[in-house]
């Protein structure tokens, strides 16, 4: 058995500091400047944060402390496939860029405002309910998950860890709000980097450096990268992870309010575009050093693996084993990676509050109380943080309870990610989609792919596993000489049922093949039920990706493509003298600007459109010259 400390007073102290920090930056802003006093400065920031701490919140929101524990153990057990993740960074990032801007022209707050204007209140309410089902309940696990397999290898209070978090982030939140939660996220990504090099510098010495490491792995079978079978239901391949991951993170930076907030919280489209651009870049630097960790890890225990000896008795203990095998003997260091363990809860949980707050207050809140002051609406905001806060540290004895269904629990936040990047799809690139076929399309796909992914925990498919060795152990005890041989997860000897082989598909393929199902029975339910004319259609609502993917083509080739969106929509004459004119095609159409125009405080000039007929007009038809200097204005 491999000699590991345990958890010594200066890693308290390392850990205290790090939460310390966080409390201290949701004070400094409570307590400085305008003191979180309206809710565009609660919830957005003002509008007016710069790239840096906008990308770092980016790159922490979904960077979990299940993913810092879970990526290394998963290239560990099955090599380096995960780690081709990295390119699917990019993929999100381009769907992102196609949807976000449509939210700067809104001006909305929640993304959920988007579906009322473009179908009805009905599709807004789904959009509200799917996402409070998956991240409340994730959130509840992302703060008990990393506390189980902490308190089973370091000793640290269960508990005590839940209540560390859940409290010091309710807290930083609600007093600080989102330029809090931007700085705090900024802060703990740094703690995240840090943490994983330690591992990386250290693991490494320990086995003479970083290429003897490597080659231990590529000799054991842990580093794989080519494998292009087409095979949709092989866990892990070229396609599988490039592809199917693509509409993973595309619809969790594309629709997400986490992510959406996050991109207004900029202002400016432009520097919305810069922060996403850093944050791809940020994610891949990240992921790409979880996936190392996980190398080094596997090249450490090469002839002794714990998990087969029983040393930990999950995969999720593998990453803090690790760390207590090279940082026993050091006091602190092992209270930094454990830092960074919390920072990683601590960033997605204050990003799930505030979203949380920020689509109850403008989704719910709003339509009862259309006319509520804005003092007494920040209170409220600022209310609902706190609340959804003791909610998430109650969930977190829920996910206690659910033991084995933990990983089911998270698969299925990852498999709602499809429907919903389809529900926006359909609005935004289907201009002949009504809002039967918005609801129905979106019904229909979350079906399918709960279907398919509760199916797969009860029939899981076979998944292969390079091999693990204990030969090197030398507790007598329990085994002298075992080698591992390559082996295939198979729970259950009983007979599967035929329609068992629609479980098979990989888990990676969920978003991608949810999305699908969503726009093609949208589509259908759509021309079933009498199509939207896209003419008719406020040309805002929906995305100018013809001009912006094609915009070398000549006009009479992209005139058609554009499938005549906004054609019969004209307008009456605007008074606002800050009016500006937006581009679509040859049209030109006068827009007041969205902070006046869509989002005013008191909801009074949110337009009420529906797509499903010819809305009221909002815009006029001004000429076919582009006349704007604001290129954020431009479609």
């Amino acid at each position: 058995m491999y000699d590991v400390g345990t958890f010594a007073v200066w890693d308290y102290v390392v850990l205290a500091i790090s939460l310390g920090i966080s409390a201290g930056i949701g004070i400094y802003y409570g307590c400085t400047g305008t003191k979180q006093s309206t809710t565009k400065e609660f919830l957005l920031a003002d509008r007016n944060m710069s790239p840096f701490p906008v990308a770092m919140s980016l790159i922490a929101s979904f960077i979990s402390a299940i993913t810092v524990l879970g990526t290394p153990s998963e290239v560990y057990l099955y090599g380096s496939m995960f780690w081709l993740f990295s390119l699917s960074y990019i993929g999100s990032g381009l769907i992102a860029a196609l949807f976000m801007p449509i939210f700067f022209r809104l001006g909305v707050t929640s993304a959920n405002e988007y579906l009322e204007l473009r179908f009805n209140k009905a599709a807004r309410i789904l959009g509200t309910l799917v996402f409070f089902a998956q991240m409340i309940l994730y959130l509840g696990i992302v703060i008990y998950a990393p506390a189980l397999a902490l308190n089973q290898v370091t000793g640290l209070n269960l508990w005590g860890s839940v209540f560390a978090i859940g409290i010091v982030c309710t807290f930083y939140t609600t007093i600080g709000g989102m330029k809090a939660v931007l700085w705090t996220d900024a802060f703990q990504v740094m703690v995240m980097m840090s943490g994983f090099l330690a591992v990386i510098i250290k693991g490494s010495m320990n086995i003479g450096g970083l290429d003897k490491a490597w080659q231990i792995c590529e000799e054991n079978g842990r580093i794989d990268f080519w494998n292009f079978d087409p095979d949709p239901t092989i866990r892990h391949t070229f396609w599988t992870i490039v592809v199917g991951g693509t509409f993973t993170w595309g619809s969790t930076y594309g629709v997400n309010q986490s992510q959406v907030q996050r991109y207004l919280t900029c202002g400016k489209e432009k520097t919305a575009q810069l922060a996403l651009f850093m944050a791809v870049i940020g994610m891949v630097i990240v992921v790409s050093s979880a996936c190392l960790s996980g190398l080094v890890m596997y090249a450490n225990f090469v002839e002794c693996d714990p998990f087969t000896m029983g040393y930990v008795t999950s995969s999720d203990q593998l990453m803090p084993y690790f760390v207590m095998y090279l940082f026993g003997s050091m006091p602190g260091l092992p209270g930094l990676f454990t830092s960074a363990v919390f920072s990683a809860a601590l960033s997605t949980v204050s990003s799930g509050l505030n979203s949380l707050a920020a689509v109850t207050a403008e989704d719910i809140v709003k339509t009862i109380w259309p006319n509520i002051e804005e003092k007494k609406y920040t209170l409220v905001t600022k209310g609902l943080a706190l609340f959804f806060g003791v909610v998430c540290i109650g969930m977190t004895y829920v996910a206690s309870q659910l033991g084995g269904v933990l990983q089911a629990a998270l698969s299925i936040f990852g498999m709602i990610g499809g429907p919903l990047l389809g529900l926006y799809s359909l609005g935004m690139f289907f201009p002949w989609t009504n809002s039967y076929g918005a609801i129905g399309g979106t019904l229909c796909g979350l079906t399918w792919s709960l279907w398919v992914g509760i199916g797969a925990q009860i029939y899981p498919p076979e998944i292969y596993k390079p091999p693990l060795y204990t030969a090197g152990c030398y507790n007598e005890s329990l085994l002298t000489t075992m080698a591992m041989s390559p082996t295939t997860m198979m729970p259950t000897e009983e007979p599967r049922p035929g329609i068992a082989e629609l479980y098979y598909l990989s888990y990676s393929w969920y978003s991608g093949a949810a999305w699908a199902q969503t726009c093609f029975w949208g589509l259908l339910i759509s021309f079933l039920t009498g199509f939207t004319d896209p003419r008719t259609i406020n040309p805002v609502l929906i995305s100018p990706i013809i001009d912006r993917m094609y915009c070398c083509l000549p006009e009479s080739i992209k005139k058609p493509l554009r499938c005549g969106v906004g054609e019969l929509y004209v307008a009456d004459e605007t008074k606002d003298d800050t009016a500006m004119e937006v581009k679509y095609g040859n049209a030109a159409y006068v827009v007041d600007e969205p902070d006046e125009a869509y989002h005013s405080q008191n909801g009074e000039n949110k337009p009420k459109l529906n797509g499903d007929a010819m809305p009221e007009p909002k815009f006029k038809e001004v000429g076919t010259q582009f006349s704007s200097n604001s290129e954020d204005s431009r479609l």
